[in-house]
């Protein structure tokens, strides 16, 4: 019996109860930072297929080889007189770094790490908020499976682009504004901001709604707080190597013509994917319904009310603002779920549950990184034994390569094989050039627009989707050219000499 007694009051349980003491209050964010972060490693391939990622890394080479950010792209052959408005140069740079000694595996871990933070600031401003552990797990657990909008690859924002940094950004400024203590940190930021990503003017609306409600309630101490805030952001931005040029990079962007044919820039229901979407739309309707349904509380801070309303109706006109819908709709979302659960699910246990969950979260990240690592890779959409081909036998050549390998091809060749157009669309290309390149991306072939286009840049080479049967039959049938190369999913279409081209019906014989 008494080594019974002694066997139950061993040390056996005390280092368990020492553990969970020390963690005590920190169980929400083990078991939404682990859990998170194993479902976003588990998608690492996802991560990395982001379109423009081989540009930027070739971004970021050029400038730590230069050691200053180049203002004409070397790259292309058809920039003419464009200044390249590089607004994502640091971002290249750290990327291009990590890449460089880690590989794409540090790449990974990076976007990881933000998303832990982005969950961790979320849930933090839930908890603020007066939210229960248990309501506040829900919401932001939610919010941080949907916002990266993996259904819709390529426009990914939890994903190796510039991207994540506005993602990242926005959150602290909207846990920070919320928080309303160390606002004066917020020019700061942006000056980091600024130069990691051109979504950095989503920063003043943030910092606006949350000034506007302040003057609402005749708060003038927060009032006046956000006011030098935005004051001090405002000439933070200036903080960069374009200077005031800034402007011009930013507007190259917003409401130029070419955002009607780039998806993120398209409304939510044309990137909507069957059933993939149906858990953000449920998540949406859910939203909406518990803000009718408590509409008149005063328990919900006004500011995330708003900010998520806001972003709910600009996300259904352009999908890349869906996602911020989702992250900054998760306070009020938890604070309506708190309304629903059961007091008894609220409280010690709950937190001991969401713990021991956290626990197995955390052993389980190594594990699933060292299985997802061997295969981390760019998409195979140009690959290596593509750019040889293409280095060997077009490099001289006026190619004209579909916009979606653009940024591949940069990568893969270093400017050895210049382009014709990739994904830094307006902020590296003239409005002309993009007109005629629009012009030549349908399905139905206009045979006039890809006759005027290959006349006036004097193209004798084309790269482009080989699925494309229409274009193969317009390019081998019609004009003569010839199908030298076909990778996985590329064709390279070469231009014949002229005493070679065909002649149409009716045409005189050259003399």
């Amino acid at each position: 019996m008494d080594a019974r007694e002694d066997w139950s009051h061993s040390r056996v349980d005390v280092a368990p109860t020492a553990f969970a003491r020390y963690l005590s209050g920190s169980e929400i964010y083990v078991f939404l930072v682990s859990f998170l972060c194993v479902f976003y490693l588990s998608n690492a391939s996802l991560l990395l297929s982001h379109y423009d990622l081989g540009w930027h890394l070739a971004a970021g080479d050029l400038i730590r080889d230069r050691g200053e950010v180049p203002f004409q792209d070397p790259w292309s052959f058809t920039l003419g007189e464009k200044r390249w408005y590089n607004l994502s140069w640091l971002w290249d740079v750290i990327a291009s770094a990590l890449y460089q000694y880690t590989g794409f595996g540090g790449l990974v871990i990076l976007i990881v790490a933000c998303g832990a933070i982005i969950a961790g600031y979320l849930a933090f401003c839930c908890l603020r908020s007066g939210a229960s552990a248990l309501a506040a797990c829900i919401a932001v657990f939610s919010a941080c499976l949907l916002y990266p909008c993996y259904e819709a690859a390529p426009n990914m924002y939890l994903a190796a682009a510039p991207n994540i940094a506005t993602m990242l950004f926005s959150v602290i400024f909207y846990g920070e504004c919320l928080r309303r203590r160390r606002w004066y940190l917020l020019p700061v930021m942006m000056v980091l901001w600024v130069n990691l990503h051109g979504g950095f003017v989503l920063g003043f609306p943030i910092i606006g709604v949350f000034c506007g409600a302040a003057l609402l309630r005749r708060d003038w101490v927060n009032f006046r707080n956000y006011f030098f805030a935005g004051v001090g952001c405002l000439a933070a931005i200036f903080v960069n190597p374009l200077g005031w040029h800034i402007y011009d990079g930013v507007t190259a962007t917003l409401g130029h013509f070419i955002q009607a044919n780039i998806g993120e820039w398209r409304p939510y229901f044309h990137n909507m994917e069957i059933p993939g979407s149906i858990p953000g739309i449920t998540y949406a309707l859910t939203f909406v319904a518990l803000e009718l349904r408590y509409r008149g509380s005063t328990r919900v801070p006004l500011e995330p009310r708003l900010l998520a309303w806001l972003f709910l109706i600009l996300g259904l006109y352009q999908f890349r603002y869906i996602s911020f819908f989702f992250m900054f709709s998760t306070v009020p979302l938890a604070l309506h779920i708190d309304r629903l659960l059961p007091k008894r699910l609220s409280g010690l246990q709950a937190q001991r549950a969401l713990l021991a969950a956290g626990i197995i979260g955390v052993c389980a990240l190594p594990l699933t990184f060292i299985q997802v690592r061997p295969a981390l890779a760019l998409p195979n959409m140009l690959s290596e034994e593509d750019a040889r081909y293409l280095e060997a036998h077009a490099s001289h050549a006026r190619l004209l390569n579909h916009w979606n390998v653009g940024g591949y091809l940069i990568f893969r060749t270093h400017g050895s094989v210049p382009v014709f157009v990739d994904g830094r669309a307006a902020t590296a290309y003239p409005d002309d050039l993009l007109r005629d390149y629009l012009k030549l991306v349908r399905w139905e072939i206009d045979e006039t627009a890809w006759d005027a286009v290959i006349e006036k840049y004097k193209i004798d080479a084309v790269l482009w989707v080989k699925a494309h049967e229409e274009l193969r039959r317009f390019l081998v049938d019609k004009r003569g050219w010839r199908e030298d190369y076909t990778g996985a999913y590329e064709s390279l279409y070469t231009k014949p000499r002229a005493s070679s081209v065909p002649r149409q019906a009716g045409e005189a014989p050259s003399q």
